[in-house]
């Protein structure tokens, strides 16, 4: 009896192993099939071939079926390395019908495991969209940056922005992914999840994708979407028409009191913003249509600025005065509260080196939805960033630079000591640092400031900032103190001595600024470190005595950081400089650069 047991249990086990060894994938998951009649542009893989543009745009038509895939499982590229291989032959048969050669596909793609789920492939261990969300947010900029039509240039660039941002942040939370793998992830999520048209429409996959269009696709684009949205329009007329008379009502008296409830809100904004704010500052309330006769109704000749939340534009009143307008985006959210917050920061501050708001708008419209503007005056020499951009005999002079570094430290001291509780501003960096027609500083966007607690620091899961100016122990756990902008502000002071961008994006090998300066300074040339053009301007000591103190302020080491206080003393000489600490290993910001580089691109 026992035997036959025996006997009846082996023979399960190898019904049970012939059964799993049939569940093999024998095709590809994905249907390829849309690689012959999307509309791509095929002439880059064909002779002469130009590698990387060509694989680029493979990389970017096989991502359309990756995305789909992503959309339908919620699941981030393949199960595994059979599937990928299946996958590619597929991908590749489908390419040999539009005449491309099949080995541009083992070219493009050397190895399967690349378009696997699995630890070499992941980024902070996200597979699902259901991983994304527990570990990136729920709402990402991505959600609220490339959720419209893409085919508009200034979408499509905030949306570009957006991911690379975001791309970056995930490096600096998960040291051991690389910047390729989490590109990928970043560009799935924005192609698949945030924006709403679908995975083939031809404003997704140019600007998430980067893949160009045939000649004739944009009007065959077209064609197809006025047909879809003439066929939806009759399908919900019947629909209405079918439901009767009583559906209709529901509908429109459903429409009517949401709009009711929009003009409450709208009102109750307005008058939060007018009654509680603006009486305190001397700052404007301007009507809409006062902005848009500034600006020509926001035309593209007026806009002078642009990021991910919002853009700026210059703007003349009919009286002669120049202001700068910024209109503030994603507002789908907290928006309401983060413009009254940014305002209510914005009227705690006045200083003659912080940018004072001179007015506000709020508006709202069917057309164009929920719209908010702050009201600047215009700083007719620029951005630091610009000017430290100029070639030539026009180049910042020492003197200039120095009182540069010395305004942008009391605005600073402003802010930490003299406004209770203190204000973060978080966004410390040269395209936030202004310039007015006698070349005084002035510290500028509070759209990412923090109100703090005295002699405390605080912990924050969102980390804001800019890339390159963002201190350590900010970036890396979220604490954040007074010392996070001594950090930044410290970057500033050597990229304003140097001439030296922070960071190099298309140069991989050059070193973040921090590096290279510790690296000079290690090796005794110090005189490489400051900018040719002020060379022979001043003393030398003096300086030097700013460099040192630029590094002593972008120290990794928080404790070994000064004070903005401690610094500006040490800037105009009242106090010595310190000897210099050492330094831990360099971080190394700029070494993922080249791998971001070589990832799935984003046009902007």
């Amino acid at each position: 009896m026992d035997k036959q047991v025996i006997l009846i249990v082996f023979l399960l086990m190898s019904l049970f192993t012939i059964l799993i060894a049939g569940t093999a994938p024998s095709s590809c998951p994905m249907d390829l099939s849309y690689v012959k009649t999307f509309p791509w542009n095929t002439s880059v893989c064909r002779d002469p071939i130009d590698k990387q543009l060509c694989c680029q745009a493979l990389s970017g038509i096989f991502g359309i079926g990756l995305a789909e895939q992503l959309r339908e499982t919620s699941i981030f590229y393949l199960p595994d390395v059979n599937t990928s291989s299946i996958c590619l032959s597929e991908f590749k048969d489908n390419l040999a019908a539009l005449s491309i050669q099949p080995k541009m596909v083992p070219l493009c793609f050397p190895n399967p495991t690349q378009l696997v789920t699995n630890s070499s492939s992941s980024c902070l261990g996200i597979r699902t969209t259901q991983d994304w969300k527990q570990k990136v947010g729920k709402v990402t900029s991505l959600d609220t940056s490339c959720n419209g039509d893409l085919k508009d240039q200034i979408r499509c660039s905030i949306c570009s922005e957006a991911a690379t941002k975001l791309t970056s942040q995930l490096i600096l939370i998960d040291p051991n992914a690389t910047a390729t793998n989490c590109f990928f992830h970043v560009v799935l999520y924005a192609a698949a999840v945030a924006n709403p048209f679908g995975t083939t429409d031809l404003s997704t996959t140019g600007c998430i994708l980067g893949l160009s269009q045939s000649s004739s696709a944009v009007t065959k684009g077209s064609s197809s979407r006025r047909g879809k949205v003439i066929k939806l329009v009759f399908t919900i007329l019947g629909v209405v028409i079918g439901l009767g008379l009583a559906f209709v009502l529901m509908v429109m008296f459903k429409k009517w009191d949401k709009k009711r409830k929009q003009r409450v809100h709208h009102r109750e904004v307005e008058n939060e913003v007018m009654v509680s704010v603006l009486p305190n500052t001397g700052a404007k309330w301007f009507h809409i249509s006062e902005l848009e006769s500034a600006t020509s109704k926001f035309s593209q000749n007026n806009m002078i600025g642009q990021g991910g939340d919002g853009v700026v534009y210059k703007g003349t009143f009919s009286d002669g005065t120049l202001v700068a307008i910024k209109e503030i985006f994603a507002l789908e959210t907290e928006g309401d509260e983060e413009f009254c917050y940014e305002v209510e920061i914005i009227s705690k501050i006045k200083h003659r080196n912080l940018l004072a708001l001179r007015g506000c708008c709020v508006s709202s419209d069917n057309l164009k939805g929920k719209r908010r503007f702050l009201v600047y005056d215009f700083m007719p020499n620029g951005s630091l960033s610009y000017q430290l951009s100029i070639v030539g005999a026009n180049r910042l002079t020492w003197p200039e630079r120095k009182n540069i570094i010395l305004d942008v430290a009391k605005g600073l001291a402003y802010l930490h000591y003299e406004i209770k509780p203190p204000i973060y501003h978080r966004d410390i960096k040269a395209t936030n640092i202004l310039l007015d027609s006698k070349m005084n500083a002035k510290l500028a966007d509070f759209s990412l400031a923090k109100q703090g607690i005295e002699s405390q620091s605080h912990l924050t899961t969102r980390v804001a900032g800019t890339y390159g100016y963002l201190a350590p122990e900010y970036a890396l756990y979220g604490q954040l103190t007074e010392k996070s902008d001594v950090y930044s502000f410290g970057i500033v002071i050597l990229e304003i001595m140097s001439g030296r961008k922070v960071l190099d994006t298309w140069n991989s090998s050059t070193d973040a600024i921090t590096d290279w300066v510790w690296t000079l300074v290690q090796s005794g040339k110090m005189e490489e470190i400051l900018d040719e053009s002020i060379k022979g301007e001043g003393s030398e000591k003096i300086m030097e005595r700013f460099v040192h103190v630029g590094m002593l302020c972008a120290h990794a080491v928080v404790a070994l950081r000064p004070t903005v206080a401690e610094a500006l003393k040490m800037l105009e000489g009242d106090t010595d400089v310190p000897i210099l600490p050492d330094r831990p290993m360099p971080i190394g910001h700029a070494s993922f650069q080249s791998s971001l580089l070589h990832g799935l691109h984003i046009s902007g």
